[in-house]
């Protein structure tokens, strides 16, 4: 008889589980018909507006201005009668505190009027609520009993139905401020981020004589992900409390074969996808792109681009949808960005360029980058933001679970540089040397050696997957962005760097022009100046290798392999200093961030050790011995005495080492930032040790005495 049923009943009844198919047919449902089918877009607003009303709101959306009261209260009678005839019955401002997920709160549109009830939704409920702000967390923005905070809508991004089996609600897109006005949330950084771009680019586009619309920041961001079988996940207290796997041996087979890698998807997860992409086309997301990724039981996703703020509020939305979805087809979607040691964890590439109606995209090189001056000086502005705030930029990727991903196989390491390419690199290397750029490295051809094939089209410089910013054609790639983060914080930052590096930018051409008087000589010798003196931060090369990371050293580049080591650079003073130059986030404000995040740091380590420690002794420890004593009757044996001592001496290990972890964890510190660096040099060591008794442990033990679901279980089982 097992002593543990729970792992062979879930293996058995996902063997032998019907072949599950998607709830819909996408021959029967047209995507063009679906798609933005549950958003109050322009063209619904246009429909049902009155015609100067959708002129005004229209040009607000465009130019991020507000809209007023009188107006607000005829788009709110319109949104709620194309509500109502979605089947909604509930309205809520949905918005994203720095918890770093999303937050909602429901009314009723229905209300008593004396003779039953009335459908209510007035342009002051439309525009602005009031959720209580007590529980969220403020880094000391305002003392616990100061309740009072505002969601505000941002009508840059659209209105939506959300449907659900329980029911439909019209969701709101909103910001989260205090009472004082303060952000407590991650979209009003983002979108005043945004504005500060518009209105720098605006003054460098103004001097090469260009006219132009409201210019943004766009953002494509790629979502990687692993599905696993919730009967085994639910076996495992580490992953459904904290997301990640903390113990686990290697199974015999990980990704060494790398036949995961975009193979064919599976019948179930397909099924999951398709509805999942349902779902997004539903809300206007604009899915382009779904594979399998490199780890066993990982898959990708990634829409095309949109406006940073909105491109924020779908990924949102499609985290939402994956998990929600997944559920529905009796898997669990895991976003931690190392669930399973060993193998690949999960990023969330962040695709930024940044342009507008009139003149495109800014970071498109076109054919002869070298004769393009107009991408070329917002390309050596991103060099100059990325150099002097590389920090920054590791900081705004920082968290303990990133930390375990970050310096991997799969990951870009934790220092900070920029990737141009072969073409774009010989061009800046002619820059900084004259200022100007005579040629450029051209593509060729691919001959493939088959007459029935095409003649293929080579780039004029390969791609570089080892760089955590990676300029990829027309766009750069933040790459070091974790797999459950929010968008919005990497996003605002690399916007206000780049707002603030064009305002200089701007400075120093205008007095250039002042003293050469022609403007191709002076900007020739801003561009040489900035290049010169920020080119190290651009390397082409293995960002995996020792030697880079000795350069990188000589360089003078930082290397914050921690989150401890990465989230001072929140306040230090040229952080400080670029946000409120830029209007983006006040002192305070980033005070309150850092302490947040350090404090959301800490907690995640004490509550993963507190696991490990909770698992180690209810389950695993009695496990062994159990086991251990089972042998008993065949010690005598030669195979059966030594299989006995392995298991008691490791077992002994485990409770050792149990020991050290508890009192490592109960020592205690003077304040939140020592508690980090503890938790990081101490703490994580000491669990490390518990893990590597316990995964000895379960490589020894007979399988069926092992309470836990295997590696090989979880990633191959489906």
């Amino acid at each position: 008889m097992s002593t543990n049923p729970a792992r062979r009943d879930a293996i058995s009844a996902i063997a032998s589980q019907p072949r599950l198919k998607g709830t819909f047919d996408f021959r029967n449902e047209k995507i063009d018909v679906i798609f933005g089918q549950n958003v109050f877009s322009l063209e619904k607003m246009e429909k049902r507006l009155p015609k100067d009303v959708f002129k005004s709101l229209k040009a607000n959306i465009e130019s991020g201005t507000k809209l007023d009261g009188a107006s607000a209260d005829i788009v709110a009678a319109a949104i709620k009668d194309w509500a109502l005839e979605r089947g909604a019955t509930h309205y809520a401002h949905v918005f994203y505190p720095l918890t770093g997920s999303t937050a909602e709160k429901h009314d009723t549109f229905f209300e008593p009027n004396g003779a039953g009830t009335l459908a209510q939704f007035s342009g002051k409920a439309l525009v602005q609520a009031e959720p209580d702000a007590s529980s969220f967390p403020n880094g000391g923005l305002r003392s616990t009993f100061e309740a009072r905070g505002y969601t505000a809508w941002d009508v840059t991004s659209p209105a939506y139905i959300f449907d659900s089996e329980n029911g439909s609600t019209l969701c709101i897109p909103t910001v989260f401020v205090s009472w004082k006005g303060e952000a407590l949330d991650k979209k009003t950084p983002l979108l005043r981020s945004m504005a500060a771009v518009n209105k720098a680019a605006t003054r460098v586009l103004a001097l090469f004589g260009k006219k132009h619309g409201f210019i943004s920041a766009s953002c494509g961001p790629e979502q990687e992900y692993f599905l696993i079988d919730s009967r085994l996940y639910h076996l495992r207290p580490d992953i459904y409390t904290c997301g990640r796997a903390l113990f686990g041996a290697k199974p015999a087979k990980g990704q060494e074969f790398e036949d995961q890698y975009f193979g064919t998807i599976p019948d179930r997860v397909l099924a999951c996808m398709m509805e999942t992409e349902r779902e997004c086309f539903k809300l206007g997301i604009p899915i382009k792109t779904r594979h399998n990724e490199v780890a066993p039981a990982q898959f990708e996703v990634a829409p095309i681009y949109e406006s940073a703020n909105v491109a924020h509020d779908h990924q949102m939305l499609t985290m939402t949808l994956l998990k929600r979805v997944a559920a529905q087809h009796g898997f669990v979607c895991l976003m931690a960005e190392k669930p399973f040691a060993g193998v690949n964890g999960s990023g969330k590439h962040v695709n930024w360029s940044i342009g507008g109606a009139g003149v495109g995209n800014l970071l498109e090189p076109g054919n002869d980058p070298h004769d393009n001056a107009q991408f070329l000086t917002f390309c050596t502005a991103v060099v100059r933001a990325v150099d002097l705030h590389q920090g920054l930029l590791r900081a705004s990727v920082a968290s303990a679970g990133n930390d375990h991903r970050l310096g991997a196989n799969e990951a870009p390491p934790a220092i900070i540089s920029i990737y141009l390419g072969d073409m774009l690199n010989e061009v800046i290397e002619q820059v900084k040397k004259s200022g100007s750029a005579s040629s450029s490295r051209k593509g060729g051809h691919m001959t493939l050696g088959v007459d029935t094939l095409p003649v293929l089209p080579k780039d004029a410089g390969d791609r570089n997957r080892t760089s955590p910013f990676a300029f990829t054609g027309n766009k750069f790639e933040f790459r070091a962005v974790g797999s459950s983060f929010s968008v919005a914080g990497p996003l605002t930052v690399l916007n206000t760097i780049m707002a603030d590096s064009l305002d200089k930018l701007a400075d120093e051409l205008a007095v250039a022009i002042k003293k050469n008087s022609n403007f191709n000589t002076a900007l020739q010798s801003v561009l040489k100046e900035i290049l010169t003196k920020h080119g190290r931060i651009i390397f082409n090369g293995n960002g995996y290798s020792e030697e880079w990371h000795k350069e990188a050293g000589k360089r003078g580049l930082k290397n914050l392999r921690t989150t401890p080591d990465a989230l001072p650079e929140i306040v230090a003073k040229s952080t400080v200093d670029v946000f409120e130059r830029q209007g983006v986030l006040s002192k305070a404000e980033l005070e309150s961030r850092e302490e947040i995040y350090t404090h959301s740091y800490v907690l995640t380590v004490n509550t993963e050790s507190k696991l490990v420690s909770e698992i180690g002794r209810t389950l695993l420890l009695p496990a062994a011995l159990k086991f251990a004593a089972d042998l008993t009757p065949v010690e005598k044996t030669k195979s059966g005495g030594k299989l006995r001592k392995e298991v008691i001496g490791l077992a002994d290990d485990l409770h050792d080492a149990l020991g050290a972890l508890d009192a490592a964890r109960e020592v205690s510190k003077s304040d939140t930032h020592a508690q980090a660096k503890h938790s990081c040099d101490k703490v994580l060591p000491a669990m490390l040790k518990v893990r590597a008794a316990a995964d000895a442990l379960e490589e020894i033990v007979a399988d069926e005495y092992w309470p836990l679901p295997s590696y090989q279980e979880l990633l191959f089982i489906r």
